[in-house]
Parts: C-alpha cells; sequence; structure tokens
C-alpha cells in the first residue's frame, strides 16, 4: 500500500512540476517534495499501529478429546467414519457389555440375598427381644417359688424343733416329728433344684441380651439410609451399573474424529494415558499475537477484521473479546533451582487477543491450524483507518497467488 501511495504521490508531482509546469521546481521545492512523503507515511504507519494494530500471526485453536475408554473390554463396533462430522450424543465405539451385564445381574441377585437376610437377621432380633422377656419372667417366676420355698423351710424346721422336744419328754408324737423332717428335707431339696434353675434362667436372659445386642449393633450400622451391607452391596451394583453403561463411548460435542484407528475386535484399556482416538471440536478459538506496546488502544468490542490463507481473497469480520494478558514469560517454574534472569536472549513476548467471528460470519467453516493476518480497528482515528483496511484486502488477494516453484 505504501508503494501505491508513492507511487500516486510521484504521479502528481510529474504532472505538476514537469508535464505541465504549474509550479516551477526548485532546490528548495524539491526538498519539500521529497520530505513530505517520508514523513507523511512515517506518521501515517505510526499512527495505524497505535490505533489500527496489526499482526501477521492470526491462529485458529480448537480443542482437542483424547478419547480414553473407562472400561476394558473388547470392541465390537465402531459407527464413526474419520474426518466427518460427528454430531453431539451420536456412539464413537462400543465395547462388549456382556460381561458387564453378568456383574449387574450377579450384584442384583446378591442384593436381594442380602436384604433378605436383613429381614431375617431382624426377625431374630425381635425373637431374641421377646426371649429375653420370657427369661425375665422366669427368673422372676423361680425367685418367688425360691422365696416361698425357704419360707416353708424355715416353717418346717420350727415344727421339727418343736415336735423333737415333745417327742422326747414323751408329750408328743414321733411320727409327727419324723413327719417334719422329712418336709424340711424335701424343702431344702426343692431350693438347690430351683436355685440350679435360676442360674440357668439367668444364662438364657444373658445370651438373649448378647445375641440381640449384637444385633441391634448389625442392623443399626447405616449409610446412605441402607443398612450397611445391603449399602456396600448397593455401593457394587451402581459401580457395576456405571461401568455398563459407560461400554458405549459418545461424543462430547460437535466435531470430529482424527487419526482413527480403532477397529472391533480390538481391545482397549481404560489405562488413563492410552487413548482410542482424538476427537476435534468443531468450536473454535481465534487469536492475534501482538506486541505489548500495540495493545493500549484496544478494548473489548473493537472491530476486527482477519484473512485466512484457507481463505484466499476473503475478508472475515470479527470483533475483540478480551486480551489475555498473560503469557509464559510471566511464570516462573517451581523448581529447586533458582530462576534464570540472563545467559539466553529471550525473545519479545506477546500477547493474544481473543477475537469472535461477526454474526454473518459466524457459520463459516475455519480450519484447525490455519493461520493468517489480522487488523484491529479502534474507536481514535477512524478516519486513517481506511488505509488499514485497503492493506487487509491486498493481502487477502495476494493469497490467490502460491509462491513455490514446484
Amino acid at each position: 500500500m505504501e508503494i501505491i501511495l508513492l507511487g500516486i504521490y510521484g504521479l502528481v508531482v510529474w504532472l505538476v512540476f514537469f508535464k505541465y509546469k504549474w509550479l516551477p521546481w526548485t532546490m528548495t521545492i524539491g526538498a519539500m517534495v521529497i520530505a513530505f512523503p517520508i514523513l507523511a507515511l512515517t506518521t501515517l504507519i505510526l499512527l495505524l499501529n497505535v490505533y489500527a494494530p496489526s499482526t501477521h500471526d492470526v491462529r485458529v485453536i480448537k480443542y482437542v478429546v483424547q478419547i480414553v475408554p473407562r472400561v476394558t473390554g473388547r470392541v465390537i463396533e465402531v459407527p464413526v467414519e474419520p474426518n466427518r462430522l460427528v454430531k453431539k450424543g451420536d456412539v464413537l465405539f462400543r465395547v462388549d457389555p456382556k460381561p458387564f451385564e453378568y456383574e449387574v445381574q450377579r450384584l442384583q441377585a446378591l442384593l436381594a440375598t442380602t436384604q433378605a437376610g436383613v429381614r431375617a437377621e431382624g426377625e431374630d432380633l425381635r425373637a431374641a427381644k421377646a426371649q429375653i422377656d420370657v427369661s425375665a419372667n422366669r427368673v422372676n417366676s423361680i425367685k418367688s417359688s425360691i422365696e416361698a420355698s425357704r419360707a416353708r423351710l424355715k416353717l418346717g424346721e420350727l415344727r421339727l424343733n418343736q415336735t423333737k422336744q415333745l417327742a422326747e419328754s414323751g408329750a408328743g408324737d414321733q411320727f409327727e416329728a419324723e413327719r417334719w423332717d422329712t418336709d424340711v428335707i424335701q424343702n431344702r431339696a426343692d431350693i438347690a433344684a430351683l436355685l440350679t434353675q435360676l442360674q440357668g434362667a439367668e444364662n438364657e436372659v444373658t445370651v438373649s441380651q448378647a445375641k440381640a445386642a449384637g444385633l441391634g449393633q448389625k442392623l443399626s450400622a447405616e449409610s446412605g439410609g441402607d443398612q450397611a451391607d445391603v449399602a456396600q452391596v448397593r455401593a457394587q451394583l451402581r459401580d457395576a451399573q456405571w461401568k455398563l453403561s459407560e461400554t458405549t463411548a459418545y461424543a462430547p460435542t460437535d466435531g470430529y474424529v482424527i487419526n482413527l484407528q480403532l477397529r472391533a475386535g480390538s481391545t482397549v484399556s481404560q489405562l488413563p494415558m492410552n487413548p482410542v482416538m482424538s476427537f476435534v471440536e468443531q468450536n473454535h478459538i481465534i487469536i492475534g499475537l501482538f506486541h505489548q506496546n500495540e495493545l493500549h488502544a484496544v478494548e473489548a468490542d473493537d472491530e476486527a477484521e482477519i484473512t485466512l490463507e484457507t481463505y484466499p481473497g476473503r475478508i472475515i469480520k470479527t470483533k475483540v473479546d478480551s486480551i489475555i494478558w498473560a503469557q509464559g514469560q510471566g511464570q516462573l517454574p517451581v523448581s529447586g533451582t533458582l530462576p534464570q534472569t540472563g545467559e539466553l536472549p529471550q525473545p519479545e513476548g506477546r500477547f493474544a487477543v481473543k477475537l469472535l467471528l461477526d454474526d454473518k460470519d459466524k457459520d463459516t467453516f475455519l480450519a484447525a491450524g490455519a493461520h493468517g493476518e489480522g487488523a484491529i480497528y479502534t474507536h481514535h482515528l477512524e478516519a486513517v483507518q481506511i488505509l488499514r483496511k485497503v492493506i487487509m484486502r491486498i493481502g487477502a488477494d495476494l493469497n490467490w497467488f502460491i509462491w513455490k516453484l514446484h
């Protein structure tokens, strides 16, 4: 563009001073004629670089998702084709689900068995508590019988002593003394038997209480609202159901599968460093890299234009989304060594400006890695920005030419 302007300026000078000789040519005028375009172009370029900055490094970036299987198994289907648009939710590949279905069925049966066992233990707990009441009543009954037998024994011993004294003095019947002696012996035997029964009944209470305590502690252990054993099996079942659902891999968003090598019959593994395909998202990010002192007048929503080598002769309208005020040179790596401050010259850092497509160009396909040029038009000195727009359009047309010798 500068050459075109100089050519037009030279033509005007030739017409004015040499062709029609409207003005005389002197040394002073010659110096002014030569100095004017130099100063004018220098001033114009400096103003353009501030208020309409340009870059020769515009890039189209797309996220690449590495598809890693979440389960290990044999692939039975790969319905996608490489380099073809895939919609979000489309099937990428399927792993044989039968082993995972069998595991789900096994855990469903185990869950039912565990739940039945918990219900049976609940019945055992209720039976143990009922047995405690029965044994406690039996203990109380035996204790009452012992007290009654002890009272009869005390009375029999008293009567025995009295009848013995009467029989020895000849005032009483010897047979009556022997009858009370028999009663005393029987009461003592009854008390001994009742004490044995009491010990057995108390042991039954202790055993029933221990059983009820153990069952109660086990049944009271809960997790997530379920009994602990049931919750454990249910968690295993959920994990198995999740693995079953992961036997089918779906597209995370609209995009393309690149370098597809996976085939039916292959065995995939859930190792995190073993992706089976690369998925390139359809959505893109456009960035232009500008020198640091070119951005002080740039603001969000400023108009911008880009040209890409993939679209020769086309101006793509964009606008500034934001300036990414960060780069790698502003970060110190975490290490045990001191950071280097010299030794090797570091290249001048640039900041990335994120650009958004204008509404009329929002459906334009942009290839990942596409490269081109761009310019931002600020809200200052808009009258001189026409020159930048002309330069951009000339550059876009130059993309039609392929500069190689073979």
